[in-house]
């Protein structure tokens, strides 16, 4: 499995991607085929806040239900509306099935996040791909 190596990643398994101030979060593929077919995403509002390391919603699949961790604080800028009614998409490719976008508070809180190749080492520690 190869992750994108201009995204950061947490060890709960999210991925975030900066551009400038703006961070778009998801799910990794590892995240997505531990949980099966996902059948509901629970995400926060436009406008709410968003600490690091503290959940932000949820990941609803046929075999258990997973909080979402926030990688970075910062305020809820968009949410993928896609995802209401169609959260299979995360499954068909959760590199690109963005959860939500935010507007960061603080970047430097980034520097503490994996790249790809030691996300790609933390998974095969844990037994994945």
């Amino acid at each position: 499995m190869s992750y994108p190596a201009d995204f950061k990643y947490t060890k709960e398994h999210e991925w975030i991607k900066v551009e400038g101030n703006t961070a778009t979060i998801g799910i990794t593929t590892y995240a997505q085929d531990s949980l099966g077919d996902i059948v509901f995403v629970e995400l926060p509002k436009v406008g709410a806040e968003l600490a690091a390391g503290k959940t932000f919603g949820s990941v609803e699949s046929v075999k258990a239900v997973s909080d979402l961790y926030a990688p970075a604080s910062g305020t809820v800028t968009e949410v993928n509306p896609e995802l209401a009614t169609a959260p299979e998409k995360i499954n068909k490719d959760a590199h690109s099935a963005w959860m939500l976008k935010m507007s960061l508070k603080n970047p430097g809180e980034l520097n503490s996040l994996l790249s790809a190749a030691d996300y790609e080492k933390f998974v095969a520690e844990e037994g994945g791909h």
